[in-house]
């Protein structure tokens, strides 16, 4: 995997520390390069210690706190809708069937306009699409809302959800933006997916949260009315900072002759990776609401899962502040066999003592575990995708990882209702295992397309 330059020519010390620029991205991705190389080190003026967090040097990078901070904003929300719409379904028309069944069109929508949508931004910038994309998302949240709200027959309730599919890949945009800014810094590329992956924990771990207060607190629509107001606004505000945007691929026409993601070497074995990946996600959540539930607790399932995000939030910004080591496929392995080894502790808990409050710290242990392997593989997914088709290679990984939550969703209940909410947990731990088994076995795949890529 490539390391940051440090065969360089030196560069004769400055009498004072120089200013970047603002408007040169080379600059930023050399900025971030220098800082971490033992020549820059050497050739800083006397009297100067180095910036060493790897976190303070990333957001050095001119235009990275605007775009983040509108991100954080447009991203929240994708952890609102669903419990919204759950909620605000099942409150007007009494029932979880009904509710259910939307989300999940949603959801296969999704899984089918997200890849299609991603492409339109490679192409023409993302601004140029991801705006429309929003305003047309947004929209059908609108119409789910007057339809749930006047009573409309439940086939409009369908559409007006899987119009929602429109929504551009907020976080995969913005990891497109990062490789684009730091390109050939290994280290920082590693730091900043680490990043991405904790802000996704993070709003997936407080976005249900806030979803639930506002429908509770003032009308059950009121969840999906802030959401959308909230995408809109992120995405308004993230598309905003031009200068950090990558360029279009479609003016050089590269964009139409490159063969999709789906078709490079190694990747549709990593897709199935996630796609197991996501089956632990959904099998660990629908098993731990029903472990609550058969206890008499349901209401505390929220904030027990919460935990796991936590766990899985403050292992990404520790495995993003260390350097990291070795070649990119054997982290990516050991990083699964953690995944699948702590993925057991939640099994354990719930058969051997049947507390909920030492189930909830068996869920913060093995969150802990996959952060660094969703990290690793989205670095993978990266070095696997064609120049120029970021956001389709990321956004075809999520849409694995929607697949696998589905999936897993649907085996977790079954399981739980024939055998126990304990022997659920079960499910995850296998899916665990068969994504360390794909990660193993695709491994080969995935290694001579990075090495013959010269980007191993």
């Amino acid at each position: 995997m490539p390391q940051a330059p440090s065969d360089s020519p030196a560069i004769p010390a400055p009498s004072a520390p120089p200013t970047p620029s603002a408007s040169s991205t080379p600059s930023a991705s050399s900025m971030l390069s220098a800082s971490s190389t033992p020549s820059a080190a050497t050739s800083a003026p006397a009297g100067t210690r180095p910036r060493r967090n790897p976190y303070a040097r990333l957001f050095a990078v001119p235009g990275a706190v605007a775009f983040t901070l509108g991100n954080l904003v447009a991203r929240l929300p994708m952890g609102m809708f669903s419990v919204s719409a759950v909620t605000m379904i099942a409150g007007s028309r009494g029932s979880y069937a009904l509710a259910g069944a939307v989300t999940a069109t949603g959801l296969a929508a999704t899984a089918v306009v997200a890849p299609w949508t991603a492409r339109l931004v490679d192409r023409h910038g993302q601004a140029r699409v991801a705006v429309p994309a929003t305003v047309f998302a947004v929209l059908g949240s609108l119409s789910l809302l007057l339809c749930v709200r006047y009573g409309a027959p439940d086939w409009t309730l369908f559409a007006s959800y899987a119009a929602t599919a429109t929504v551009p890949n907020t976080g995969g945009m913005s990891r497109a933006r990062w490789a684009h800014l730091l390109k050939g810094d290994a280290r920082a590329v590693h730091t900043a997916n680490s990043f991405e992956q904790a802000a996704d924990e993070l709003c997936f771990m407080l976005g249900p949260v806030l979803a639930a207060f506002l429908c509770g607190t003032f009308f059950p629509e009121a969840g999906t009315l802030a959401g959308a107001v909230l995408l809109l606004t992120g995405v308004l505000l993230f598309t905003a900072q031009r200068a950090t945007e990558p360029p279009p691929q479609g003016r050089t026409g590269a964009a139409t002759k490159a063969r999709s993601p789906l078709r490079a070497r190694g990747m549709p074995a990593l897709l199935v990776v996630f796609l197991a990946t996501g089956a632990v996600f959904g099998a660990m959540e629908v098993v731990t609401i029903a472990y609550a539930d058969e206890r008499g607790h349901k209401a505390a399932a929220g904030a027990v899962l919460a935990l796991q995000a936590a766990g899985s939030c403050a292992a990404g910004l520790v495995f993003g502040a260390v350097r990291p080591r070795g070649p990119l496929h054997r982290r990516r392995v050991l990083c699964a066999a953690a995944m699948a080894a702590l993925a057991g502790l939640p099994l354990l808990a719930a058969a051997a003592t049947g507390s909920l409050v030492v189930l909830a710290g068996a869920l913060l242990c093995a969150g802990m575990a996959t952060a660094p392997a969703m990290v690793t593989g989205m670095t993978l997914v990266q070095r696997l995708t064609p120049e120029g088709q970021a956001n389709e290679g990321m956004t075809l990984a999520v849409t694995g990882l929607l697949g696998g939550i589905a999936c897993g969703a649907a085996t977790g209940g079954w399981t739980v209702e024939h055998l126990g909410a304990a022997t659920g947990y079960a499910v995850p731990l296998a899916a665990a295992c068969c994504a360390l088994l794909l990660t193993v076995v695709g491994g080969d795949a995935t290694r001579v397309d990075a090495v013959s890529s010269g980007r191993a």
